[in-house]
């Protein structure tokens, strides 16, 4: 079966036009949905992509109503292809059931994994160039070295536990033991 999804960002949009490019390519059903694709739960996307099966046919009019991003796509897709269902895209003539298809998509999977790789070596040097000017990263210390001092003196009196110096500082006891032994 040929299914088709449709999807437009706002509700002032009209998905007229994706509709009748799906029906032009004989789609039996299609899915449709008006929420911007920076959503993460598409509703109609996921019942889209659960009721195709084997031998069936996806057909959106262009890449970006199907995915967010890049990594994304080709993560659908790759799923498609596991399940055994071709995909096709009418305005970038995109189809996964032929070889030229399938190449086109082994190199946007090549691509998603170089800009992946890309972001991370970016984050890497910037947080070595952090270090390099004595940044620290991560979250502050709950509790000052000032309030470790006090905790420490808190807990030579014997009628005061622990719990109650956490209470104190409001902080949780493991807190309060892993600012003791730093």
């Amino acid at each position: 079966m040929i299914i088709g999804y449709a999807r437009v960002s706002t509700q002032d949009q009209t998905l007229d036009m994706q509709v009748d490019a799906l029906l032009k390519h004989q789609c039996k059903q299609i899915f449709k949905e008006k929420v911007t694709g920076k959503e993460k739960d598409r509703l109609q996307l996921e019942i889209c992509l659960r009721t195709l099966r084997k031998g069936d046919m996806l057909i959106v009019w262009k890449l970006d109503r199907l995915a967010r991003s890049l990594k994304d796509l080709v993560a659908i897709v790759t799923d498609l292809e596991g399940k055994e269902v071709g995909f096709k895209s009418i305005t970038e003539s995109i189809d996964t059931t032929n070889a030229g298809g399938k190449l086109i998509f082994h190199i946007f999977g090549a691509l998603a994994e170089f800009e992946h790789s890309l972001i991370r070596e970016r984050t890497m040097a910037g947080l070595a160039a952090a270090r390099a000017r004595g940044r620290k990263g991560g979250r502050k210390p709950s509790m000052s070295s000032q309030d470790i001092k006090k905790a420490r003196a808190m807990l030579t009196d014997p009628g005061i536990t622990k719990k109650e110096v956490a209470a104190h500082f409001s902080v949780s006891r493991l807190t309060l033991n892993n600012s003791l032994a730093r």
